[in-house]
């Protein structure tokens, strides 16, 4: 039936006022990133500070008319958001002008718009309606590969745009299939599959013996992690410990009695050769397990070593041919490849030295040296934090991140306590977005990730992105607020 519910007292303020805060907090960060002493004052709409001004009080109307708006709307019309989403970053793929190597923006007479920022409400609308549908069963294999397309469609064209950084939020969506029924261990081979990437770049150029430098480590290196969470798998997953510990044992053969040859007799092994020999036994080894016992849960894993194996030669023909060379060195010096203070390591290097000359309680309110001699590049849009980390030290920097966790813990909350899969599932989607974000962009002021042009939310300057998360976080705080309208008689 439905339910009359005054909106404006089942709305939560407490979200609100987060948000609030960290906007206020954002402006002021970014009044402190540009800010010289010949300005005139908080006003001066021809500086950054001016016109964040004015992003933000259309945030706020934006907010005002997400909250208005009759909550059934966003069920009713999500594939039509999505759909205008997906046109839309289609048209700026082809129209946009080249901007920084990427072509993501929509010129519209002195106003620039980045669809990106706003198609991910509209991929988190469509999922929620489909994951919400009656019909859908995520283990169903037709209803996964819907779920992966819906995914995939805006991230690969993003990815077209040269955005490659905005296109991996949509890895974030994971969570949200991981708490809608995903088993676990899919998520873990996924990160599993990042490792590996890291480890095979990292240590590819590496020989395993001086003698055979032909011989990659980091490829070698893989197929011992992959042995590793295979036995692991089989100990956890399978529970089975006879499996494993034939597999252990006999791993344990292997590279003990090459090593031996090697080392005391000086028989010239390859042991990629070794390693691959190992891998190739193992999956067999599965295989006649699996027909034997009739549990496909064997083959799955002996798959997983096949494709992790073949991922680690791969590696290095995707981060070679598939990656920009900006990407190529951003990675490198992240991974400590590769030590360029003055060019593709010079943003996180003096990030880093912003926020750790703030110390305990900050240099103070426009007080930062490096902010105000505009040593950190986009020290106002990507590395925004460090400005924070400068003017307000540690104390300051804990506050932001402590504000951020809980938000966090505030839409978890009130995803879990809607009455209806399609609100529920859209609140996780917001906060794998924002988690995301977060964790990303404080990453790379820190040299922790590469940096891949994340922004820092409702922080970092720019409309797109300022109304991008507030259209996410308003539409589910207008959801919540009508959680108690419409109830089945």
């Amino acid at each position: 039936m439905n339910r009359r519910v005054n909106i404006l007292q089942n709305i939560d303020w407490i979200t609100i006022g987060i948000f609030v805060i960290l906007v206020i907090a954002g402006w002021f960060s970014i009044y402190g990133a540009v800010y010289n002493f010949e300005d005139v004052g908080f006003w001066s709409f021809s500086e950054r500070y001016g016109k964040q001004l004015v992003w933000i009080g259309c945030s706020f109307l934006i907010a005002i008319v997400l909250i208005s708006i009759d909550s059934r709307i966003y069920s009713i019309f999500s594939y039509v958001f999505y759909g205008t989403a997906i046109l839309t970053l289609i048209v700026t793929l082809i129209v946009a002008p080249e901007i920084k190597g990427s072509r993501s923006w929509l010129v519209l007479g002195p106003v620039s718009l980045q669809p990106a920022e706003f198609a991910k409400a509209a991929t988190c609308l469509a999922l929620a309606k489909v994951m919400s549908s009656y019909w859908f069963r995520l283990k169903n294999m037709k209803d996964a590969l819907l779920i992966g397309l819906i995914i995939f469609l805006p991230f690969a064209i993003i990815v077209m745009q040269q955005e490659t950084g905005s296109a991996l939020v949509y890895s974030a969506f994971l969570i949200v299939l991981y708490r809608e029924g995903m088993p676990g261990i899919v998520l873990f081979l996924g990160l599993c599959l990042v490792v590996f990437f890291f480890i095979a770049i990292r240590f590819g150029a590496e020989p395993i013996i001086a003698a055979i430098p032909e011989e990659s480590y980091g490829t070698f290196l893989v197929m011992i992690l992959t042995i590793i969470v295979q036995i692991g798998l089989l100990i956890v997953y399978r529970r089975n410990v006879v499996v494993s510990r034939n597999i252990f044992i006999g791993n344990v053969l292997l590279f003990g009695i090459s090593f031996c040859l090697y080392k005391f007799f000086d028989i010239p092994i390859k042991f990629s050769h070794i390693g691959a020999i190992s891998i190739a036994l193992s999956v067999l080894y599965l295989i006649i397990t699996s027909i034997a016992h009739r549990r496909m849960a064997y083959t799955w894993i002996a798959i997983f070593m096949i494709c992790s194996t073949a991922y680690a030669h791969f590696a290095d023909y995707a981060f070679d041919k598939m990656l920009q060379p900006h990407q190529q060195i951003r990675i490198k010096v992240t991974l400590g490849m590769e030590n360029d203070p003055k060019k593709a390591g010079y943003n996180v290097n003096q990030s880093k030295i912003a926020i750790g000359s703030g110390g305990f309680a900050g240099k103070g309110f426009l007080n930062g040296t490096q902010t105000k001699l505009k040593y950190v590049p986009e020290q106002d849009t990507d590395f925004i934090f460090c400005t924070v980390g400068e003017e307000h030290g540690f104390i300051g920097s804990v506050f932001v991140l402590v504000m951020f966790l809980i938000l966090l813990l505030r839409l978890i909350y009130l995803a879990e306590r809607q009455r209806s899969e399609f609100s529920r599932i859209y609140g996780y989607c917001v906060a794998s977005i924002i988690f995301f974000h977060l964790a990303i962009n404080i990453g790379m002021v820190l040299g922790l990730t590469p940096v891949i042009g994340i922004p820092l939310p409702f922080f970092s300057y720019g409309g797109s992105s300022l109304w991008g998360f507030t259209i996410l976080l308003f539409i589910f705080i207008r959801l919540d607020a009508s959680r108690m309208e419409y109830l089945k008689a």
